[in-house]
């Protein structure tokens, strides 16, 4: 007989780990970054083949996270891309004095 997950453990939150976004519990693979190759057309299963420590009960439960809190975290992963953008900007301009 197998033993029964509980999946609520399967995301959490750490202040000092990925900056406290929601991610699979035992890696640094976060909420965002599942959702973000899923949208680029790579199926779980393939998530799965490049990241093997992850399960795949881990990236649906990512994915019905993201689904469940979906408003929100749009917001977040928009602010979080800007702010990504902006560093980016920074860096480059920097460099070129």
């Amino acid at each position: 007989m197998t033993a029964t997950v509980n999946l609520d453990s399967l995301i959490v939150s750490t202040p000092n780990i990925c900056g406290g976004r929601p991610r699979i519990d035992g890696s640094r693979i976060t909420v965002q970054y599942i959702v973000k190759e899923i949208k680029a057309g790579i199926t779980p299963e393939e998530i799965l083949e490049n990241k093997p420590h992850l399960t795949l009960a881990g990236i649906y439960t990512a994915l019905a996270y993201y689904y469940a809190n979906k408003e929100s975290l749009d917001a977040e992963f928009a602010d979080y891309d800007r702010e990504w953008e902006r560093l980016i900007a920074e860096y480059t301009t920097s460099e070129k004095l």
